[in-house]
C-alpha cells in the first residue's frame, strides 16, 4: 500500500485534488474533518483544551469553534499547544483508518499542515497543491466570508509554499492555466506503477 499525503496552503484547492482521488476509487482521509470530529468527541482532547482555555470552550458537548479560532489564529504559541494536543489523536486515528483500508493499493491523506504537524512521516509520497497567493486569498475570503487580514493571519501560521514544494514528491499547479485533472491522473498513474 502506498500512502499519499495531499497538502497545500489555505485556498490552494486541496479539496478538488482530493475529490479527483476519490473519484478514482482511492480512499481519502481528510485530516481537518477528522480532527474536528475528534476535538468534539475525544474526552482526552476536551479535557486538555479546557485546561488550556477554560470551560467556555465547550457548550455542553459542543466545541465553540469561533472562540478556539480566536485564540489560536492570533497566538502562535497557543496554536502550537493546541496542535500538540490534537495531532497525536489524529495520528492514532489515521493509523487505524489505514488498517481499515488495507485492501486498497493506494490511500491518501489530505492535510493542510502535513509538514507543520510533523506527520509527513506517516505517508510515503507527498503531493503539494500550489496556487498563487492572491488567488488563495480571494478564494478563502469568498469561501469563508472573512476579511483579507483574517486570511493572511491563517497563511502566516502555515509553512511557506516554497518550502513545502521542496519537501514534496509531486507539485500540482492550480492556477487555471493547466488541467488539474490531467496533472492528478498522471500522478495516480505514476503511483500505480511504483
Amino acid at each position: 500500500m502506498i500512502k499519499v499525503g495531499i497538502t497545500g496552503g489555505i485556498g490552494s484547492g486541496k479539496s478538488i485534488v482530493t475529490e479527483i482521488f476519490s473519484l478514482c476509487g482511492i480512499p481519502v482521509y481528510i485530516a481537518d474533518v477528522e480532527s474536528k470530529k475528534l476535538t468534539a468527541t475525544s474526552p482526552n482532547i476536551r479535557e486538555k483544551l479546557i485546561e488550556l482555555f477554560g470551560n467556555d470552550l465547550y457548550d455542553g458537548t459542543t466545541l465553540n469553534k469561533t472562540l478556539l479560532a480566536s485564540h489560536i489564529f492570533t497566538d502562535k504559541n497557543k496554536l502550537e499547544a493546541v496542535n500538540h494536543i490534537i495531532h497525536p489523536e489524529v495520528e492514532r486515528n489515521f493509523r487505524e483508518w489505514v488498517i481499515n483500508n488495507k485492501k486498497y493499493p493506494i490511500v491518501a491523506k489530505e492535510a493542510a499542515i502535513l509538514f507543520e504537524s510533523g506527520l509527513q512521516g506517516l505517508v510515503d509520497k507527498v503531493i503539494m497543491v500550489y496556487t498563487p497567493l492572491e488567488t488563495r486569498i480571494q478564494r478563502t475570503m469568498d469561501r469563508d466570508h472573512v476579511s483579507r487580514e483574517k486570511v493572511l493571519e491563517r497563511i502566516q501560521n502555515q509553512m511557506p509554499d516554497e518550502k513545502k514544494m521542496k519537501l514534496s514528491d509531486f507539485i500540482v499547479v492550480n492556477d487555471g492555466t493547466q488541467s488539474l485533472i490531467e496533472q492528478v491522473l498522471e500522478i495516480i498513474k505514476q503511483l500505480k506503477n511504483e
